[in-house]
């Protein structure tokens, strides 16, 4: 069975896991902690980062947007109508511009750091960099949020999916990443009403029942996490 390397508090393993699981795949989960660069990891992927795919034949694919586009080309496109890529060019373009901006823009400006500060550093040596969290890195962090919280919102309210009118890799990307903030309590939902109805819709979704079951040590989720209905 192929196996998939992640990290529970990784916004690009989750995405990859979503996916995954609206396409049907069964997969084998082995948690990594990419800070400890494992020699058997770098092996797989020298770049030490998460996810990695490995398929029945003990090969290795590396990085959500690697990841995301074989499964599309080998599964999704037999989909039809539940194809998380458009047929259309230019839908598809516009579905991997906010793919990107949530796995990379809002990874840059937001989750990464809280991840590092909030949950990696407290599971982290101090040779490996961890230690207490850095007060300055979690405001500017913070302060992000809400411009994201605002562009997500247009996005939702204006369109039936991020993207278009169905459900798409652009979804599964921003789910994914707004999940990993939620856990930590990250997320004031009542500045952002629409973003929240949205949220709602996708962690109804079946694929989002293990990661909402998921817990990580030294960091208990808040009490609506895994409320459907917050």
């Amino acid at each position: 069975m192929p196996t998939l390397y992640h990290h529970p508090m990784s916004t690009a393993s989750r995405f990859v896991r979503l996916i995954l699981s609206e396409y049907g795949y069964q997969t084998d989960l082995a948690e990594e902690q990419p800070w400890e660069r494992r020699r058997d990891f770098l092996a797989l992927n020298p770049a030490g980062t998460l996810p990695v795919y490995l398929d029945d034949s003990m090969r290795a694919l590396c990085g959500a947007t690697v990841i995301s586009e074989y499964l599309d080309e080998t599964n999704g496109v037999l989909k039809r109508e539940r194809r998380l890529l458009a047929e259309d060019p230019f839908q598809r373009a516009e579905i991997r511009r906010l793919t990107e901006w949530f796995l990379q823009k809002m990874e840059s400006d937001v989750t990464r750091p809280l991840v590092r500060e909030r949950i990696f550093k407290l599971q982290m040596t101090p040779a490996e960099g961890g230690g207490a969290p850095d007060s300055k890195v979690l405001r500017l962090s913070r302060a992000n949020i809400r411009q994201h919280l605002k562009y997500l919102s247009w996005l939702a309210g204006s369109r039936t999916y991020l993207a278009g009118d169905r459900l798409s890799y652009a979804d599964l990307a921003a789910a994914a990443a707004l999940s990993v903030l939620d856990y930590m309590g990250e997320i004031d939902w009542s500045e952002a009403p629409v973003a929240k109805d949205w949220y709602q819709r996708l962690k109804s979704r079946p694929s989002f029942r293990p990661l909402l079951a998921e817990r990580v040590r030294g960091l208990t989720p808040v009490s609506h996490y895994a409320d459907l209905d917050f």
